[in-house]
C-alpha cells in the first residue's frame, strides 16, 4: 500500500513539474545600458524624438537627445518607448479560473469586516495570466481582495518575481470598501402575484453604510487613543487611513453611492479613490472640489441607466479630464483577463482624450493614485526603469507589438502559455 501511494505521489509530482512553464524571472540588472534612437513617450505628456535612455542598476539615470551611449545599447530606431503600464485595481494573482476551480482562487475572506486582510501574501506569482499581461505592456498591478463590505488592503505588485515578497512594490496601498447597492431593481424572473413582499434594497444598503461609518468612527477613536491594553487588529489596520498613509478605495458606480463617498471624505478627513465610477461624470466638479480620484474600471460596458447615451462610458474619461479630476483607466474584464488595458485607453482617444493624456491615465496618473509616482509611471531621471519598447502605437491593437519590456531595468521574458502553445502547434503542423 505504501509503495502504491509513493508511486502515485511521484507520478503527480512529476506531472506537476512537467506542467510548469519554462519562464523564469530575470535577475537584478547590474551595470549600465542604453536604449537609443527611440521615440520616447515620457508619460507626463512630453514626447522626445530620437531620444536616448541611460539605465544603471535598474534606475533611469538620464533621458534626452544629447546622451552619448558608451556601453551596451538597444537600438530602438523606428520604435516607440513607453513607461510600463499600470493596472490600477485587479484580482490578478488571486483569481485564476474564477468560480470553476475553487482551489485556484484566494480573493475573498469570510465576513464583512476584514480591513486587516492583506492581498499581498495571497498573491500567486505562478499565475498563467501574469505573463500574458507583460506581453501586453502591463508591468505593475494594484492587487486587491474582493468582498461584501470592507474587504481588506491592496498592494502594488511588479509582475516578474519568484514569490510575493519579491513581487511586492508597495505594500498596503489602500483599504478596499465595496459599497452596497442603492438601486432597487425589479425581479424580471418572477410573476408579481407569486412574489412575497421583499425588503427595500435601498434601505438595506443605507443601513449597511451606517454600520460602516460606525465602524470607522470607532476605529478613528481607537487611533486617537494613546494606550490600549489590547490590540484590535481590525481597528489598527485602519490607522494608516486616518494618518493619510493609505487611501480608501470605494467601489461605487451610481451618483447616490458617489455622494456617500464624498461624505466619507468630509466625515473622516481621509483620502478617497472611487473604483468603478460609471456616473462620476455627473458630479465631476464635486469630486474635484473634494480631491477624490477615480479609477474607471471598464469602458466597454453599457451605461448604468437607459436614458444615458449608449457611448457614455467612452466619453467619461474626457469629461473627467475637462473637470480636472485625477483619474486612471483600468480593465477588470474577466473574459479578456485584463490584457486590453492599453486598448481601453485607445478608445478614450477616439472620444476626446489626446494620446498622451490617455497614456497618462494608465501610467503616471495611475501611479499618482497608488502613491508610487516617485518611482514609477514615467520615464524620468531617478525613477525605476519600468519601460516598454513597442513596434507601433501601444494604444492601437492593430499596430501594438511589444518588442521588449524592462522592470527595474531587468529585461523580462514576454513568453507565456499562449505563445508557447502557438510555437508548439506551428511546429507540429510544419508552419514554422
Amino acid at each position: 500500500m505504501k509503495k502504491t501511494f509513493f508511486i502515485i505521489l511521484t507520478t503527480f509530482l512529476f506531472a506537476a513539474i512537467q506542467a510548469q512553464d519554462d519562464i523564469y524571472p530575470a535577475a537584478p540588472q547590474k551595470g549600465t545600458f542604453y536604449i537609443t534612437n527611440a521615440t520616447i513617450h515620457v508619460g507626463n505628456g512630453a514626447v522626445i524624438n530620437n531620444g536616448t535612455i541611460k539605465i544603471t542598476d535598474g534606475k533611469i539615470v538620464q533621458v534626452g537627445t544629447n546622451i552619448s551611449a558608451s556601453g551596451d545599447a538597444i537600438d530602438a530606431k523606428g520604435k516607440q518607448v513607453y513607461p510600463g503600464l499600470i493596472l490600477s485595481e485587479t484580482d490578478l494573482g488571486l483569481k485564476e479560473i474564477a468560480n470553476a476551480v475553487r482551489g485556484s482562487n484566494d480573493y475573498q475572506e469570510l465576513g464583512e469586516w476584514n480591513p486587516n486582510i492583506q492581498s499581498a501574501v495571497a498573491y500567486n506569482t505562478d499565475s498563467k495570466i501574469i505573463n500574458t499581461l507583460k506581453a501586453n505592456g502591463i508591468l505593475l498591478a494594484n492587487v486587491a481582495p474582493t468582498g461584501s463590505l470592507v474587504a481588506g488592503t491592496s498592494s502594488v505588485m511588479q509582475l516578474d518575481a519568484w514569490n510575493w515578497e519579491e513581487a511586492l512594490y508597495k505594500r498596503d496601498a489602500g483599504v478596499v470598501f465595496y459599497m452596497p447597492s442603492l438601486v432597487s431593481r425589479r425581479n424580471r424572473f418572477a410573476f408579481a402575484a407569486q412574489q412575497q413582499p421583499q425588503p427595500d434594497p435601498v434601505k438595506e444598503g443605507l443601513d449597511k453604510i451606517e454600520e460602516v461609518k460606525k465602524f470607522f468612527r470607532e476605529a478613528k477613536a481607537y487611533a486617537d487613543g494613546a494606550d490600549h491594553k489590547e490590540t484590535n487588529l481590525k481597528f489598527e489596520s485602519l490607522r494608516p487611513l486616518f494618518e493619510k498613509k493609505e487611501k480608501l478605495f470605494i467601489h461605487a458606480d451610481v451618483v447616490k453611492q458617489l455622494l456617500i463617498a464624498v461624505d466619507f471624505v468630509k466625515d473622516f478627513g481621509i483620502d478617497v479613490v472611487i473604483v468603478g465610477g460609471a456616473e462620476s461624470w455627473q458630479i465631476a466638479n464635486l469630486l474635484k472640489q473634494n480631491n477624490i480620484s477615480v479609477i474607471l474600471s471598464r469602458e466597454f460596458r453599457l451605461p448604468e441607466t437607459e436614458d444615458e447615451d449608449v457611448d457614455q462610458p467612452f466619453k467619461t474619461p474626457y469629461m473627467l479630464k475637462q473637470a480636472g479630476v485625477l483619474f486612471a483607466l483600468n480593465d477588470d474584464h474577466d473574459e479578456s483577463r485584463y490584457r486590453n488595458l492599453a486598448f481601453n485607453a485607445g478608445q478614450a482617444v477616439a472620444y476626446g482624450l489626446s494620446k498622451e493624456d490617455a497614456l497618462r491615465a494608465i501610467t503616471l496618473d495611475a501611479a499618482k493614485i497608488l502613491g508610487i509616482d516617485d518611482r514609477a509611471g514615467s520615464i524620468e531621471e531617478g525613477k525605476d526603469a519600468n519601460i516598454v519598447v513597442c513596434e507601433g502605437d501601444i494604444l492601437d491593437m492593430r499596430s501594438s507589438i511589444i518588442d521588449a519590456a524592462f522592470i527595474q531595468g531587468r529585461k523580462v521574458s514576454l513568453e507565456n502559455k499562449q505563445t508557447q502553445l502557438y510555437h508548439r502547434y506551428m511546429t507540429k503542423y510544419g508552419l514554422k
